[in-house]
């Protein structure tokens, strides 16, 4: 009997323990699903604000190809060689196309040649809008023959962005500074005030006219032209004669260069050499009479007495 009541008793022991651990476990999940961890746990993460820099870079990923084209700013330079029949008439009708293209001529040299061995030559530099650019190289081929190319583009992007922020900048600077003037009272601050805005004005237009000279480069290109003939040797380099006969006419040609190099220097000499005469005449003439002026004059001889007869008779006593 005691056995069975003890193991009636063990058994309930077991059934209430197994009870306690379920309410416990469930009081416990109870407790988590509620606590603010579990919460922030099972509620969606938010979103993290995203960087500055980052957000650029995702949106000129996800740009087109061309977006990035329209906000650089590139500076276009290059050269063209042409040969032409006759280079001079072929610079004359590429100005002429240029100007029709809204470009303009920023420089022009024009060598006609000579009788000897001088080849004629041009040169232009021309600025052309930049998109017209290509237009314009092969519109070239129009005027004579292209022997070379070559064109560049540097990116002065960052460059014109700093300026660009810099200026604006200032402007904020210079409207506040105007504010301060117009609302002075005191003579010292009124004076420290023009003083700054002085300063921060000259700074502010110095970086516009660096603004609009890079607008400048930007908007049109610069292109070099030469043009010269098919037999003209590259530029700086003397061709000199080709046979025995073209020897000495270019021996006798700079005979005669020379000569005449001479006589123009003897008929630019003359001229100095009259007026050192004249100015050498005068310091000649003014030193002789400054000499007589100075030189002391002649002293006149003192008449001597005349012996006496006492003088005269006294040796003859001695005598």
């Amino acid at each position: 009997m005691k056995r069975l009541l003890l193991a009636m008793f063990v058994a309930m022991s077991f059934l209430l323990l197994a009870c306690g651990d379920d309410s416990k476990s469930d009081s416990s999940n109870d407790t988590d699903a509620s606590s603010p961890g579990a919460l922030m746990d099972s509620a969606p993460p938010l979103a993290a604000p995203a960087n500055p820099a980052e957000r650029s870079m995702e949106t000129q990923m996800k740009a087109p190809p061309g977006a990035d084209q329209a906000t650089r700013k590139e500076i276009t330079t290059g050269s063209v060689n042409i040969t032409a029949s006759d280079p001079i008439d072929a610079a004359r009708k590429v100005a002429d196309r240029v100007t029709s293209l809204d470009g303009r001529i920023d420089e022009k040299t024009e060598h006609p040649g000579t009788d000897n061995y001088t080849k004629p030559r041009a040169t232009l530099t021309v600025r052309v809008p930049s998109d017209k650019t290509d237009q314009l190289i092969d519109d070239l081929q129009d005027f004579g023959k292209v022997t070379s190319i070559s064109v560049s583009k540097s990116d002065v992007t960052l460059q014109y962005e700093d300026v660009d922020a810099r200026i604006k900048a200032l402007q904020t600077s210079v409207d506040r500074l105007r504010a301060l003037i117009a609302g002075a009272t005191n003579t010292a601050d009124l004076i420290e005030a023009e003083n700054a805005l002085s300063n921060r004005q000259a700074e502010l237009d110095g970086l516009t006219a660096q603004k609009r000279a890079l607008d400048d480069q930007i908007e049109l290109s610069t292109l070099t032209i030469e043009f010269a003939t098919e037999d003209a040797p590259p530029p700086g380099e003397d061709p000199g004669p080709d046979n025995f006969w073209d020897g000495i006419v270019a021996g006798w040609n700079s005979l005669v260069d020379a000569i005449g190099a001479v006589v123009v220097f003897i008929g630019k000499a003359i001229p100095w050499l009259g007026f050192l005469a004249v100015v050498g005449a005068v310091i000649w003439i003014g030193w002789r009479v400054l000499g007589r002026t100075r030189r002391p004059g002649r002293q006149q001889p003192q008449p001597q007495p005349e012996p006496t007869r006492e003088h005269e008779e006294a040796p003859a006593a001695d005598k």
